[in-house]
């Protein structure tokens, strides 16, 4: 992974009932996408639809997709974008994530306030900084 990470795009999702909120990143941490999509079917289809598109049209060769385990909530968009067979071609690495972890890390965000799209930016730039320890999400 390390050997990839300028050709990595790097997304983050927070995840509530209603709705998910997705912030990408690349390796230098500049934001790339920003949207807002329900938790629902059509919604993760037009999260995947927005990395796809950004994925091809910036020459990117792989995507590192992480969100916060939210009980059943996030179980859908997970599973939806560890087995989609488009998203293969780009390698992903789904990581479902301990909320505690990144709520301690979201601490060190001081100047910023408490909001969705910065929810998404710190789980990405989690992602992004190499501090997942856990194994990627697998459907089983």
């Amino acid at each position: 992974m390390k050997n990839n990470i300028l050709s990595t795009l790097f997304v983050g999702i927070d995840v509530s009932s209603k709705t998910n909120v997705l912030c990408a990143l690349d390796f230098e941490g500049n934001k790339l996408l920003n949207l807002k999509a329900l938790n629902n079917q059509p919604g993760t289809e037009s999260i995947l639809v927005n990395i796809i598109g950004y994925l091809v049209s910036n020459n990117l060769k792989y995507v590192v997709i992480a969100l916060e385990s939210t009980s059943f909530y996030s179980t859908h968009i997970a599973n939806f974008l560890a087995s989609n067979e488009i998203l293969l071609a780009y390698k992903p690495l789904v990581y479902c994530l301990n909320p505690t972890t990144i709520a301690n890390y979201r601490k060190s965000f001081v100047d910023m306030d408490k909001t969705d799209p910065l929810g998404a930016y710190v789980i990405a730039d989690f992602a992004r900084c190499g501090r997942i320890t856990s194994k990627p999400y697998y459907i089983r």
